[in-house]
């Protein structure tokens, strides 16, 4: 796990002393070392920089930006399976100075151009500057678990693993873009591939570019990313004729070489277990086939009544790993929340980062590398959405369209704080105006969309002074072709949840403190594999991830796992109204908001006032523009 920047400057003004300063912005990503390539072109100047985390081959051999046959590489993440790619290269004639799968990548690249990413199982983000062909390759893993930003402006093109080192360029324009604030105020993170910067943005999951030092660039529009890995391919598959026993067989045999190839390492590795199914299910089975104890590792805050430990130790000891518990204090946790603006470069709300932030900086005490169980929720239908929409919308969908229409008209004329009673339910208002939402349109798009946003597209028009416009995100991808609600949301989460909001978090919070994260249940063999198994394997009769708890079962007895999940839940309407009440004066009052020019005093101060006067239900907001305050103050006041 690394750090990656650099840049294209067809002006020729961009010199190495800005390329260090880009790239050793990134020293939490990669402390153990930098490296610094400065070419000079006829059309151009390229700067390719690196910083280190030693993981494999810890030796000379393993540094960055790596060079063979007139072509350089900076790479960020890990291709598990190198060593068979190897052997494949040396069959062919290749000789290799080192043993990382760095070079191997090159080599790769020199053999099979493009189609070399086909071959690699990994996570990833790199470019190779081929001088032969004057041309910059760039690429990022199927999934999107490691970052990639590119900007382009006036014939200066930079890419980074985080925004933060475009910052120091002296040509970077941080100018906002507006539509993206919009769109995070209602995920809690900006959706790929856009950035909150204008003329900014992100690589999508399984799509690389090139670009030709012969053709000056000088905007986005410049830029044809093209799609090398697509999930719709294997949601779109037939369905596997294969018994529920037999997809069980297999998916365990997937399971056991993902798991395994995320073992590789030439430094200290360990597991995060939470004691729910997905952890278990990786760590019982790496356990299983390992004569070391594995370490595992569980953060805990009583305060707040966050406390999978007691769990996580049970299950540990069932498993026999190694297993570190942390617990911590409410003021401990409360105290990472000024660290999270700078650490995730874009406005980011989700409250989880904190605790993810903890288990990683306790881990590295211990560890380099940790292995998190994240995607298994996607992959095998674990959200509690799931439950609500294959239970309700079809009966919604039956209402009949003028019933539908006068209810909803009713509801248009009565707000929800007139209504008795239930006006003083937690959580009412925000349910009513979704219930709005899900009357006017009832398809699975719009309560999917309803479920992920916190504010409605109306209220986000009232928000702003200006007008703002509605992003195209994954939420709008027709590509889906069969006729499934569950594959549906498991491939939309898979593309905007999985990847802009849980991807991000424990990329960020883990390179933090430089610590490489892993994600095994990510590894696209199994994604392909269970996009393609019948719909009640994963879920059925109320039973989410049937299939994943069946295997969980042979290694943990069903009643020590049977239990309510708990997750990361923080207490953000408390805190804000007590311990952070503060902050919130601070960063949410007239005289800041009406400077920045950006939203609309009367609307925001609306919200306020009636979460401070009791109004729980809207913390997330306020959490939302909290989040937005302070890491305007960090990037743009600064």
């Amino acid at each position: 796990m690394c750090g990656i920047a650099g840049f294209i400057d067809f002006n020729k003004k961009t010199t190495v002393t800005q390329l260090r300063k880009m790239t050793d912005a990134l020293i939490h990503r990669g402390p153990d070392g930098s490296g610094y390539e400065f070419i000079e072109e006829d059309h151009a100047v390229v700067g390719i920089g690196h910083r280190r985390l030693s993981i494999i081959d810890l030796t000379e051999t393993g540094k960055q930006p790596l060079i063979y046959s007139d072509c350089m590489i900076s790479f960020n993440g890990e291709v598990y399976n190198y060593k068979e790619i190897k052997a494949e290269l040396i069959e062919k004639g290749h000789t290799f100075k080192g043993n990382s799968d760095t070079e191997v990548i090159l080599h790769a690249y020199l053999e099979w151009g493009e189609q070399c990413l086909k071959k690699m199982i990994g996570m990833f983000a790199f470019v190779i500057f081929d001088r032969n062909k004057k041309e910059l390759f760039c690429v990022r893993d199927r999934a999107g678990v490691k970052p990639f930003f590119y900007y382009i402006k006036d014939g200066l093109f930079l890419f980074a693993s985080e925004l933060k080192s475009f910052h120091h360029h002296p040509e970077f324009e941080k100018e906002i873009n507006l539509d993206a604030v919009a769109a995070f105020m209602q995920y809690g993170n900006v959706p790929t591939p856009h950035c909150i910067f204008e003329n900014t943005r992100k690589l999508k999951p399984g799509h690389f570019f090139k670009i030709s030092l012969n053709d000056k660039i000088t905007s986005l529009q410049d830029i044809t990313e093209v799609q090398y890995w697509n999930v719709y391919d294997y949601y779109n598959a037939p369905l596997l004729d294969i018994s529920y026993a037999e997809a069980k067989t297999e998916l365990k045999k997937m399971f056991q070489s993902a798991f395994q190839y995320r073992m590789v390492s030439d430094v200290p590795l360990g597991m995060f277990l939470s004691g729910g199914f997905d952890s278990t299910c990786v760590t019982a089975m790496l356990q299983e086939n390992n004569p070391q104890k594995l370490k595992t590792f569980t953060i805990g805050v009583p305060d707040i009544g966050l406390n999978e430990a007691p769990f996580a130790k049970e299950i540990a000891q069932r498993l026999g790993t190694e297993h570190f518990e942390f617990n911590c204090t409410e003021k401990e946790a409360m105290q990472l929340i000024p660290d999270l603006p700078y650490f995730y470069d874009e406005p980011f709300a989700d409250s989880s980062a904190i605790p993810t932030m903890l288990v990683s900086k306790m881990a590295r005490e211990e560890v380099t590398v940790a292995l998190s169980a994240d995607g298994g929720d996607e992959i095998f239908a674990g959200y509690n959405r799931y439950d609500y929409l294959l239970r309700y919308s079809e009966k919604l969908r039956k209402l009949p369209k003028a019933g539908r229409k006068l209810f909803l008209e009713l509801m248009q004329r009565i707000p929800s704080d007139k209504i008795p009673v239930l006006r003083n339910k937690y959580n009412f208002h925000n349910r009513y105006e979704k219930l709005k939402s899900i009357l006017a349109n009832p398809s699975k798009e719009s309560i999917m969309l309803s479920l992920s946003q916190q504010f409605t597209n109306e209220q986000v028009q009232k928000m702003f002074q200006k007008n703002v416009s509605v992003l195209e995100t994954s939420f709008d991808s027709d590509e889906l072709k069969r006729n499934s609600d569950l594959a549906y949301m498991m491939a939309i989460d898979y593309q905007t949840y999985l990847l802009d909001d849980i991807l991000q978090k424990v990329d960020r919070a883990t390179m933090s403190v430089s610590l490489e994260g892993r994600e095994p249940f990510l590894d696209h063999r199994i994604i392909e594999f269970a996009a393609k198994l019948p719909d009640d394997y994963k879920y059925k009769d109320g039973i989410k991830k049937r299939i994943l708890r069946d295997m969980v079962y042979e290694y943990i007895p069903k009643e020590m796992m049977d239990r309510p999940k708990m997750g990361f839940a923080i207490p953000i309407a408390r805190w804000l109204q007590e311990d952070l009440r503060e902050l919130v004066e601070t960063y949410i009052n007239q005289k800041r908001i009406e400077q920045q020019g950006i939203f609309n005093w009367d609307f925001i101060s609306r919200i306020k006032n009636d979460f401070l006067l009791g109004k729980k239900e809207l913390d997330y907001k306020i959490w939302y523009m909290l989040m937005f305050q302070m890491w305007y103050d960090e990037y743009i006041s600064a």
